[in-house]
């Protein structure tokens, strides 16, 4: 495994900030275990990029790999910035952007030039694009300069789903813009061991582990349950819903507030351990996933993983990686969405036993996998150059 540059600029952002990993984090965390011990640690700050050496690369990738445990990192980071600024001969080495981070500033392309760095970006999704109306204003636009700008500057792409790089080769072809080599590469998911003993709610549950954002479409799932209240009376099934609050919250809030029976059945996590929400997915009658559109969908993954039984939209990037294994139904038809979570709530749901069988031939997607196709792709282009 040759020498590589990991661009770490998100995730101490993140971590100084005190924010919980996101999903793109995760990927982040995931380059650094497998390319840390070969690479050095690149941040960019006050329109700088400095390198790292190596042991004080080590450092930092120990210390973001423990998202801050060990506490403030500050003193490291200015100390490895002072150094950094003696090391900057990095032409040719191959640099990892997964979180696209700094590709909204054009004067970022500009210094992976002047660098001569050979920059490899993630691809995540194109939703800012294709679905706008979920995004924050301006998000559009920022969006599209990111796209543009890695097709302009990048070495390689790896895109974490195939219905993304699908989504990429028709915004390059509809701009004519050449698309760099490119990669699929599945994601994996990283659950901590544990015995599941401790039942979290005594009443049948569901649970939907998401941030909060309109595009999850959590409106839609807390109208649900109001009307299963009204149906289901004392045996309405309790919902969790785990993440943190995101953009557009504020709808569900209100409307959170604003109900009483919602109050007794829903409960709201915003804070969850992974081992307290493995021990939430263990015990649930099934997970609900009824987003209007993703990238990929690890908790989809991770139910399954876990032998979850998962109700998801029906998305083509679920079937990429799940196949005809969850229940998918329309986000369109609220109603069948109130019968399949009925159905499942009993103790004797055909529905669910269907899919607890079918759950057993589910191939999780794995980091080796993955790895071993980002590492083609870098064998490929060291090959090309």
């Amino acid at each position: 495994m040759q020498e590589t540059l990991i661009d770490i600029t998100r995730l101490l952002h993140r971590f100084i900030n005190k924010r919980l990993p996101t999903g793109v984090d995760r990927v982040s965390l995931a380059y650094i275990r497998h390319y840390g011990p070969l690479a050095r640690a690149v941040f960019r700050h006050n329109g700088g990029k400095f390198v790292f050496r190596p042991a004080e690369s080590a450092t930092l990738f120990k210390w973001v790999l423990a998202l801050g445990a060990t506490g403030s990192p500050k003193p490291t980071i200015y100390k490895g910035l002072i150094a950094g600024c003696l090391m900057q001969n990095v032409e040719n080495k191959f640099l990892f952007n997964t979180g696209h981070s700094g590709l909204e500033s054009d004067d970022y392309v500009t210094m992976l030039r002047e660098q001569k760095v050979r920059p490899l970006f993630m691809v995540h999704d194109l939703i800012p694009l294709t679905h706008p109306q979920f995004c924050r204003i301006g998000e559009k636009e920022k969006h599209f300069i990111r796209l543009r700008n890695a097709m302009q500057v990048a070495s390689g792409i790896v895109c974490n789903s195939l219905a993304t790089m699908e989504g990429l080769v028709s915004l390059c072809k509809e701009h004519r813009w050449l698309m760099p080599p490119t990669t699929v590469a599945l994601l994996a998911p990283e659950l901590p061991e544990s015995t599941y003993t401790f039942r979290p709610v005594l009443k049948p549950y569901f649970v939907f582990v998401s941030t909060i954002e309109p595009r999850k479409n959590h409106l839609m799932i807390l109208q649900l349950w109001l009307k299963l209240s009204e149906q289901m009376g004392d045996a309405t099934p309790r919902l969790v819903i785990i993440g943190q609050r995101g953009w557009g919250f504020d709808e569900i809030s209100a409307l959170l507030k604003s109900s009483a029976v919602l109050g007794s059945l829903v409960t709201e996590i915003s804070t969850c351990s992974d081992t307290d929400m493995v021990n939430y997915l263990k015990h649930a009658q099934a997970m609900v996933f009824p987003s209007f559109t993703e990238g990929y969908g690890m908790p989809v993954v991770e139910a399954l993983v876990l032998g979850v039984p998962v109700i998801a939209s029906d998305l083509a990037v679920f079937r990429e990686f799940s196949g005809d294994i969850p229940e998918y139904v329309s986000v369109d038809r609220p109603d069948l969405w109130a019968q399949v979570i009925t159905n499942y709530t009993a103790p004797d749901s055909t529905m669910r036993a269907a899919q607890m069988v079918r759950i057993k031939l589910f191939e999780a997607p794995t980091w080796s996998s993955h790895f071993s196709r980002v590492d083609s792709l870098l064998d490929h282009l060291a090959l090309c150059h």
